[in-house]
């Protein structure tokens, strides 16, 4: 039975009016929108969009364009293109006044607030690289971040800024700290406000340019941390073509979706996005951002994640696009108030970042008439390097999709032998959205990036039409909620326990989080530890979603294979049985 008839779903008469080929031929011609070029990157040939802009600068000013279009709405704050451009300005303004050179690290930590693509585009718009900090990280994590990249200024919310204040005097680059929302009275640290005042005020900043800065489109941006296999996390630098690449291969895979329906591609859409994935990621950032702001989208924060909440502003703001992780469709589709609401203006609910089950696309076509979307790319990717969406999403439900036109990926054997069409192996994959190198981390770099390629790291096949299916991950990682969670960072803090001789992270299957993480245990002869004691030991060293939801003890010493490699395979099973 295929898998189409499996979902329940049938190829439209007529579907595909295009091949993927003729989609490519129409959409990438000379002049067209879609135009590529092969130009030069770090002495590789790579084929580029033409049209994409140059720098963030360029974007930045492109966007102001849009005016008093909504670009954020955050609670009762409203923020328009023309108000945000604003306080950009007058944000990058000051970095230059307090010495921020180009090159020099910004560091970023906060929730999702209107401040972020403020802070984020002043801090790349003088050619200064941001540093956005994961913001679920302990105290320890970001210490760790700021030194690791030796951020010169950092700006945080108040909530970072109490995790982070007892470490500062561990981060010697740091001469600037500007804290946004502070309550209290902390004179060691600057307001952000005091500098460009709340969001609601934006809109009477001087109508000022940003500070000259000559960046070419290869320039060092952003540090965007990837967590290691080993130790500690890596800084993916990534350049400003990284991030510019995203807004054209966004806007194809629209695009390929309307010629596959027969349709014209519609042109200058603007459109009203439900934003719940952190701005810490690159798919957030990268992937939904940029293309936000070329294209004069609004984007819609919200404090945590809230089933109800986030039906009230679908209804209320006629929100287009949502998603984010699969966890996010699935609270949405099972929630038992879902039907006093209006959704009727969902259109897409697209995810990336952890595994999604084929039901799910199914589900989201049925339950809100919205078409689903989907696509594959990693931090040293920033992000999509493969785009699924709506009736191709539908038709092949297991593949994350075909690459972009600039991208190129192939999968190869443990020798780096490439492999014909329909086997099993690493991933490989290349194009302008692949990451300068790790920051500092040479050895890793060579391991990882190869004549212009990145080696994944995740075992894959591709079918006769190119479209990518992830089979397994090589790397040893559980992904809870779109959130890497690395074994080897967990069960170094197990092994630190005085109790804790032997130790394995597995990723447990969850039908919302696609996995959440699980331990198994061996305690030394004589000594005693509970459950509740080592995820309290956990959670007091790592972040919340980190901690496994289950540990299991075994008596014996966890299995190994002849290299000492324990077998992780074989323990799932046990938490089957307990």
């Amino acid at each position: 039975m295929s898998e189409t008839n499996v979902l329940g779903w049938s190829k439209p008469d007529g579907w595909p009016a295009m091949s993927l080929q003729q989609v490519h031929d129409t959409l990438c011609a000379p002049g067209m929108p879609f135009e590529y070029e092969t130009v030069d990157v770090r002495g590789i040939p790579t084929r580029v969009w033409k049209n994409a802009p140059p720098s963030l600068r360029a974007l930045a000013v492109h966007a102001r364009s849009h005016g008093e279009r909504l670009f954020t709405i955050y609670e009762d704050e409203r923020v328009t293109y023309d108000a945000w451009y604003r306080a950009v300005a007058a944000l990058a303004t000051e970095f230059r006044k307090r010495g921020i050179a180009k090159g020099d690290r910004v560091a970023l930590a906060m929730r999702n607030l209107p401040e972020w693509p403020v802070v984020f585009f002043a801090a790349t718009s003088i050619g200064a690289i941001c540093v956005p900090l994961n913001a679920w990280w302990t105290g320890d994590e970001l210490e760790f971040g700021l030194a690791d990249s030796g951020a010169k200024l950092l700006v945080c919310d108040a909530e970072r800024w109490e995790r982070i204040a007892p470490h500062r005097e561990a981060c010697p680059d740091l001469a600037d700290v500007l804290v946004s929302r502070m309550g209290g009275d902390d004179l060691s640290v600057e307001r952000l406000e005091d500098l460009i005042g709340t969001p609601h005020s934006w809109p009477t900043l001087p109508d000022a340019e940003m500070p000259e800065a000559d960046i070419a489109p290869d320039d060092p941006a952003t540090i965007f941390y990837t967590s290691g296999t080993t130790g500690r996390p890596k800084g993916a630098l990534g350049s400003h073509r990284n991030l510019t690449t995203n807004i054209l291969s966004s806007a194809y895979a629209a695009a390929r979706t309307a010629l596959r329906r027969g349709e014209v591609p519609p042109a200058g859409v603007q459109k009203v996005g439900l934003t719940v994935i952190p701005l810490f990621h690159v798919t957030a950032c990268s992937a939904s951002m940029m293309g936000a702001l070329f294209a004069g989208h609004t984007l819609i924060f919200l404090y945590r994640w809230d089933t109800v909440k986030a039906f009230e502003i679908i209804e209320r703001e006629k929100v287009n696009l949502t998603g984010g992780v699969p966890t996010i469709a699935w609270q949405m589709i099972e929630h038992p108030d879902r039907d006093k609401y209006d959704l009727s203006s969902l259109e897409s609910i697209a995810y990336g970042g952890a595994p999604a089950a084929p039901e799910l696309v199914r589900k989201i076509y049925e339950v809100f008439g919205a078409m689903p979307g989907n696509g594959w790319g990693m931090t040293e990717t920033m992000a999509t390097v493969t785009s699924h969406t709506a009736e191709d999403y539908l038709n092949r439900p297991e593949s994350c999709g075909p690459p972009v036109p600039v991208a190129d990926l192939k999968i190869t054997d443990e020798a780096g032998r490439e492999l014909p069409v329909g086997e099993v192996g690493e991933l490989w994959a290349r194009g302008p959205m692949t990451v300068i190198e790790y920051w500092n981390r040479p050895e890793a770099s060579a391991e990882t990036f190869v004549d212009g390629w990145v080696r994944t790291g995740d075992l894959a096949r591709l079918d006769e039409e190119g479209f990518c299916y992830i089979v397994d991950r090589a790397k040893d990682m559980v992904i809870r909620g779109g959130e890497n969670i690395y074994s080897s960072e967990v069960e170094n803090v197990l092994y630190d326990h005085p109790a804790v001789t032997d130790a394995a992270l597995i990723g447990l299957p969850h039908k919302q989080l696609g996995e959440e993480p699980a331990a198994v245990v061996h305690l030394a002869p004589g000594m005693t530890a509970s459950e509740t004691e080592l995820q309290s030991w956990v959670a007091e060293r790592l972040a919340r979603f980190k901690v496994p939801v289950r540990i299991l003890f075994v008596q014996d010493t966890l299995p190994r294979n002849a290299n000492g490699k324990i077998l992780k395979k074989d323990l799932g099973a046990l938490f089957q049985d307990s």
